[in-house]
């Protein structure tokens, strides 16, 4: 027996950092989007714990038990007296360190499928729970859709979403550490009252009317300029994209993947085909939001 489970990928249209808290973390007011771009966790029963990967940079992919996905299965594990004795294995399709929370998934994926595999039969509430213990996006890969995400992302309130968002995403040459972008982010920082983050109401409305010209008007990432700042060919795909007849772009997350808002499918596709003839990103991928959550297949 074993049990896939799909789970998306995301896009922050808002993200508000506030300063480094004694604890190195930062409180965030975070606007996540579930897209459909997708990983897949197949846990098998198996001797002992092992991950396995294929895909699209696989080869970048941990398979020890550093690796989310196996964090997962010793988490759930230990809760419920058992042995981790499961195999599994990801199909990746999100990008590797891409800010769109590909490990996050993985994490999730593999917590609900080892969930289902075992039949511990954990309410959602433990499943969250265990995921905010993961990191801070894993909470929002196990539930999807769209939601906002206070503390460190990790507290959420779900979020009602009118329509449907195009997307274009262009993947970079190379990754962004998400640790080394907060720390730019708190180098750039150095002197500035930073205020604490607060949700942006017109985010918040323009997704639920599902209007894509006013979520473009209101989309923000205050780890854009730290991600700019390591990363600066970043500023040529985002200048592309924007020429190609974006409604708005802007760095995912801690990037470096960039995001393109689009009018409708068509529009996307059309951008898409600008931006891989740029010369200015290594891929190109395109997407709607909001999608479901982690979900057994």
């Amino acid at each position: 027996m074993s049990v896939t489970v799909r789970v998306p990928a995301k896009v922050n249209v808002q993200l508000a950092v506030g300063a480094a808290r004694p604890d190195g973390f930062h409180d965030l007011a975070n606007v996540f989007l579930a897209v459909s771009l997708y990983d897949e966790i197949t846990a098998t029963p198996a001797d002992a714990l092992r991950v396995t990967c294929e895909g699209p940079d696989a080869g970048q992919v941990p398979l020890d038990h550093s690796n989310l996905a196996a964090r997962a299965a010793l988490a759930l594990a230990e809760r419920y007296g058992r042995e981790p004795a499961v195999h599994l294995h990801i199909a990746k399709d999100i990008p590797v360190a891409g800010g769109m929370a590909g490990g996050s998934a993985d994490g999730a994926g593999a917590l609900l499928a080892c969930d289902a595999l075992w039949g511990t039969g954990a309410s959602r509430d433990e499943l969250l729970e265990i995921c905010a213990e993961l990191g801070s996006d894993v909470p929002f890969s196990l539930v999807g859709g769209a939601a906002l995400g206070m503390g460190r992302g990790e507290r959420l309130t779900e979020l009602e979403v009118g329509g449907d968002f195009h997307w274009v995403f262009a993947l970079a040459a190379r990754g962004l550490s998400t640790p080394a972008v907060f720390r730019e982010f708190d180098r750039l920082g150095e002197g500035l009252d930073i205020p604490e983050p607060v949700a942006d109401q017109a985010v918040l409305d323009a997704l639920a009317k599902g209007d894509p010209t006013a979520l473009a008007v209101a989309l923000s990432n205050d780890l854009q300029p730290a991600a700019l700042s390591l990363f600066p060919e970043l500023s040529d795909t985002l200048a592309a994209g924007r020429a190609a007849g974006a409604l708005a772009a802007l760095v995912s997350g801690s990037g470096p993947t960039t995001a393109f808002l689009a009018t409708d499918a068509g529009s996307a596709s059309d951008i898409a085909g600008v931006l891989r003839a740029s010369g200015t990103c290594r891929d190109v991928r395109t997407a709607v939001g909001a999608a479901a959550g982690a979900t057994v297949v």
